[in-house]
């Protein structure tokens, strides 16, 4: 299927290049294209969703076969959020061909996360498998594309392990202990940050999706600080840091802005990027925003480059290419091509 866009010749910047440059403010040849792909690189590659979570010869294989097949400007461990819930001591199934299953094991009471236990990553499966990931990125990407770690962030994580509504009531009754619980929970990202850095990421993304549910005073109580700790932490590391919490967003978008992070997610639940833009500091950049089940799996070409369009001018031109979150596992390939073309018909200022 042939769109008006063009793609990345021998001669252009390559992946890791144009990424690292457009955050800068520097001269790219065009934005980065960064589409959060899971189910749909597993669906695309011909991988089934438990051996692209638990194999990371499986997701490596997929994430790559996408990033060459669609000219995508990062390759990303991302697959579900259970890995340190896993280390922590969550039940955790996985069916042959679906999203992996929270089975119990949550916490009784705010108390007792308080009193957890830091985790060593590298003693537990899911957290080894991230670091081989990163490892086999790097063996087979060297410095040619933009390698993404991840790490679940101090809300997400706490709610994985009281589960959601137990964890807001957590918030208001108990904040002393759910303070102590997320302390533990940051300090652990931290060496799970250390270890996926040291191994050849170039960005460690932060995941904290429960703070869109909470408010900005919750959030500033609990989330801004922490996450500001993991951020630094990973600019120490020499990588980048790239935060992103799904969900309408507005109220809090001024705090997450102010954590540091050099790369802030933008679900398109957020009604504009526009108001925002000027808030960025030189190094910073959004992510997004375009609906991926609406315009990217259910429109066309001309809806898609149209809401590519609006957001990078609402942006003022600080924007890499992606949808709002995850691209879904229904969008055709013909519809992933478009959205493509319509990154690449983009030429950055």
């Amino acid at each position: 299927m042939n769109h008006p866009g063009y793609r990345v010749t021998q001669n252009a910047m390559n992946s890791l290049e144009r990424t690292l440059a457009f955050i800068k403010g520097e001269d790219v040849d065009r934005p980065p294209f960064h589409p959060i792909i899971m189910r749909w690189a597993a669906k695309y590659s011909g991988i089934n969703y438990r051996d692209f979570c638990l194999d990371p010869m499986s997701k490596c294989q997929g994430m790559i076969r996408c990033a060459k097949d669609f000219d995508i400007d990062w390759v990303t461990v991302m697959s579900d959020p259970w890995a340190e819930a896993s280390a922590f001591g969550i039940n955790v199934i996985y069916p042959e061909n679906n999203l992996p299953i929270d089975a119990g094991g949550h916490f009784p009471d705010a108390r007792s996360v308080a009193q957890l236990r830091g985790y060593d990553p590298l003693k537990n499966e899911r957290c080894r498998n991230r670091i081989r990931e990163i490892q086999e990125f790097k063996r087979r990407l060297g410095n040619d594309y933009f390698i993404s770690g991840w790490v679940e962030g101090p809300v997400a994580e706490y709610a994985n392990l009281r589960k959601a509504s137990e964890a807001s009531t957590d918030f208001y009754l108990d904040p002393e202990s759910v303070n102590e619980a997320m302390d533990i929970i940051t300090e652990s990202a931290i060496g799970f940050i250390t270890l996926q850095a040291e191994h050849g990421a170039h960005c460690i993304g932060i995941g904290d999706s429960f703070c869109s549910q909470i408010g900005p005073d919750l959030y500033t109580q609990f989330a801004l600080g922490r996450e500001k700790r993991l951020v630094d932490h990973i600019h120490s590391m020499g990588a980048l840091a790239k935060l992103h919490i799904c969900g309408n967003t507005s109220a809090i978008l001024p705090y997450m802005i102010r954590t540091g992070a050099d790369i802030i997610d933008i679900d398109h639940l957020v009604p504009s990027i526009e108001p925002f833009a000027g808030m960025l500091y030189p190094h910073q950049v959004f992510s997004g925003k375009a609906d991926p089940a609406d315009i990217i799996q259910d429109g066309n070409y001309q809806s898609i480059l149209k809401s590519v369009r609006n957001d990078y001018k609402a942006s003022k031109g600080r924007c890499i290419v992606s949808a709002g979150c995850e691209i879904t596992p229904g969008t055709t390939t013909e519809n992933m091509d478009a959205f493509r073309s319509a990154a690449q018909a983009l030429k950055a200022k």
